[in-house]
């Protein structure tokens, strides 16, 4: 794509004969609204959130499950010496997970201070967070692998799973750190030592096992929840780093493989694997190669008819590719929200990047006899689409 500030942003292809029609979810990461956009690019429908929307998806009911922005300062951790480690010194945190109805009111919430990356609900209503916990420090003294720079501190931040109820108790809950390998899951030598893990996904597969992302360790893993130990690792040495592992029906696993540290030229890939036998069954490239990037965030769905559906997060591009690779549906985000330097790539404070997307059809149960009108919204699609 390049990185051009002139380039068209909205929709830039659409071959209908060939795509999935539906609408599109998207968040501009650090922004507070969720737009769902029609297969013209034209909004249809918003959530807006005060406390910010760092992603979000839509349950059956039509309701938004969200990642809202850091924590204001006066409820945030502070006062905790973990606050040291978080990446971005809290700022990649979120002070709640919010279920919006469609109308934008809170109908449920959870907080916690180190709320970060993913969640998921359950069929029983309950919910799996991802937080982060610091390591015992005489554990985290013998994890291998990473730089330092001799300023980090005595502690190292590990990733737990934790599943609460409607009324917020914690019912059960998974330590990473306790069922891996000092051998195995060690940290890139290209990554620093804050961390061990920094778990970025939290999937369910059918049988309600736990899919599951490192990308301090190129790591993607199944868990059982029955005994919390790993039925499936791969990745060191095959992908670099990576994100949004889902869990296919055919039992396979997709993934998004950023890039940033593969030898040679840098470049992302969605790939396919299948976990029996570890082999890679389908992957897409950009050509060039270099021409599909994103160095963090950015995922990718399989869509109903067989088509996958790619978010490009740094840059803010969304496409939907064929199995045999052909681009039929293609977006620009053309919602800025804020960011630093590291986010996005910007200096100016603001940048268009992606956390993920998805794509629900007109039959999905969230928008039955919801008003897609797009006309609602004519003054803001007449900014921001080309329709």
């Amino acid at each position: 794509m390049g990185w051009s500030t002139h380039h068209s942003t909205g929709l830039i292809h659409y071959a209908p004969q060939h795509s999935y029609r539906g609408y599109t979810l998207l968040v501009s990461n650090s922004g507070n609204i969720a737009h769902l956009i029609d297969m013209e690019g034209r909004i249809c429908h918003e959530w807006r959130s005060d406390e910010g929307i760092s992603y979000g998806y839509l349950l059956p009911n039509g309701n938004l499950l969200l990642r809202t922005g850091p924590a204001a300062e006066e409820t945030s951790f502070l006062s905790r010496p973990e606050r040291n480690l978080v990446p971005g010194g809290g700022r990649t945190t979120s002070g709640a997970i919010l279920e919006l109805d469609w109308d934008s009111n809170v109908v449920w919430e959870y907080r916690y201070p180190f709320l970060h990356h993913d969640f998921e609900r359950l069929p029983n209503g309950n919910t799996l967070v991802l937080v982060w916990k610091s390591l015992p420090e005489e554990l985290a003294t013998q994890v291998k692998g990473g730089y330092t720079d001799g300023s980090e501190p005595g502690q190292m931040l590990g990733d737990a799973v934790m599943e609460v109820t409607a009324g917020g108790e914690v019912v059960d809950e998974w330590r990473s750190w306790e069922h891996l390998s000092l051998e195995e899951d060690t940290i890139c030598f290209l990554e620093g030592r804050a961390e061990w893990t920094h778990q970025n996904c939290l999937n369910v597969t059918k049988d309600g096992s736990l899919l599951v992302s490192f990308r301090q360790t190129d790591t993607v893993g199944i868990v059982d929840r029955s005994t919390g130990k790993f039925t499936w690792k791969w990745g060191p040495g095959d992908i670099s780093p990576q994100h949004n592992p889902t869990y296919l029906d055919n039992g396979h696993v997709l993934l998004f493989d950023n890039g940033p540290h593969r030898r040679g030229v840098c470049h992302s890939r969605v790939v396919e694997i299948d976990p029996s036998d570890n082999q890679i069954v389908w992957e897409y490239r950009g050509d060039p190669p270099i021409s599909f990037f994103s160095y963090h965030i950015s995922g990718a769905d399989r869509l109903p008819n067989g088509n996958t559906l790619i978010c490009e997060g740094a840059p803010g591009r969304i496409f939907e590719v064929t199995p045999a690779k052909d681009i039929v549906w293609e977006y620009i985000n053309p919602f800025l929200g804020k960011s630093g330097a590291g986010v996005g790539g910007t200096t100016s404070g603001f940048a268009n990047s992606v956390f993920r997307a998805h794509r629900y059809g007109p039959d999905h149960p969230a928008l039955q006899g919801r008003d897609l009108d797009p006309d609602r919204h004519a003054n803001l699609n007449r900014l921001y689409s080309s329709a």
